[in-house]
Protein backbone atom coordinates (compact mmCIF):
# COMPACT_ATOMS: atom_id res chain seq x y z
CA UNK A 1 0.00 0.00 0.00
CA UNK A 2 1.02 3.58 -0.69
CA UNK A 3 1.64 6.05 0.94
CA UNK A 4 -1.07 8.31 -0.12
CA UNK A 5 -3.34 5.39 -0.16
CA UNK A 6 -2.29 4.89 4.03
CA UNK A 7 -2.97 8.53 4.30
CA UNK A 8 -6.49 8.58 2.65
CA UNK A 9 -7.95 5.67 4.65
CA UNK A 10 -6.61 6.98 7.88
CA UNK A 11 -8.60 10.26 6.81
CA UNK A 12 -11.98 8.57 6.12
CA UNK A 13 -11.33 6.55 9.02
CA UNK A 14 -10.86 9.68 11.52
CA UNK A 15 -13.71 11.30 9.54
CA UNK A 16 -16.55 7.84 9.67
CA UNK A 17 -15.33 8.33 13.60
CA UNK A 18 -16.04 11.78 14.17
CA UNK A 19 -19.17 11.45 12.35
CA UNK A 20 -20.38 8.34 14.32
CA UNK A 21 -19.47 10.68 17.64
CA UNK A 22 -21.44 13.38 17.09
CA UNK A 23 -25.15 12.78 17.30
CA UNK A 24 -26.20 15.99 15.90
CA UNK A 25 -27.47 16.64 12.41
CA UNK A 26 -26.74 19.78 10.76
CA UNK A 27 -30.48 19.79 8.90
CA UNK A 28 -29.68 23.17 7.13
CA UNK A 29 -26.23 21.65 5.72
CA UNK A 30 -24.45 25.51 7.01
CA UNK A 31 -21.55 23.28 8.42
CA UNK A 32 -22.71 24.39 12.13
CA UNK A 33 -25.25 23.96 14.38
CA UNK A 34 -27.73 25.91 15.70
CA UNK A 35 -30.03 25.97 18.99
CA UNK A 36 -32.58 24.15 17.31
CA UNK A 37 -30.50 21.13 15.63
CA UNK A 38 -28.71 20.65 19.30
CA UNK A 39 -31.73 20.60 21.07
CA UNK A 40 -33.08 17.54 18.78
CA UNK A 41 -29.87 15.87 20.04
CA UNK A 42 -29.33 16.76 23.71
CA UNK A 43 -33.54 17.84 24.85
CA UNK A 44 -32.20 19.13 27.98
CA UNK A 45 -29.52 22.05 26.36
CA UNK A 46 -30.65 25.10 28.18
CA UNK A 47 -29.67 28.50 26.25
CA UNK A 48 -26.83 29.21 28.78
CA UNK A 49 -25.36 26.11 28.06
CA UNK A 50 -25.48 26.98 24.25
CA UNK A 51 -23.88 30.13 24.98
CA UNK A 52 -20.76 28.99 26.71
CA UNK A 53 -20.63 25.98 23.80
CA UNK A 54 -20.87 29.17 20.90
CA UNK A 55 -16.83 30.21 21.93
CA UNK A 56 -17.02 32.76 19.31
CA UNK A 57 -20.59 34.39 19.62
CA UNK A 58 -21.54 33.92 16.06
CA UNK A 59 -24.87 32.14 17.01
CA UNK A 60 -23.71 28.55 16.12
CA UNK A 61 -22.03 25.84 17.57
CA UNK A 62 -19.19 24.76 14.85
CA UNK A 63 -17.61 21.12 14.72
CA UNK A 64 -14.87 22.17 16.96
CA UNK A 65 -17.01 23.92 19.55
CA UNK A 66 -19.04 20.56 19.97
CA UNK A 67 -16.51 18.52 20.66
CA UNK A 68 -14.64 20.68 23.01
CA UNK A 69 -18.28 20.78 24.59
CA UNK A 70 -17.98 17.18 25.05
CA UNK A 71 -14.38 16.75 25.93
CA UNK A 72 -15.57 19.67 28.66
CA UNK A 73 -18.70 17.31 29.69
CA UNK A 74 -20.92 20.38 28.99
CA UNK A 75 -22.85 17.42 26.51
CA UNK A 76 -22.48 14.03 26.44
CA UNK A 77 -20.27 12.90 23.86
Amino acid sequence: MTKLNIATLAGIILASAAVAATAVEDQDGDGVYSMEELAAAYPDITEEVFGIMDVDGDGAVDADELAAAQEAGLIAS
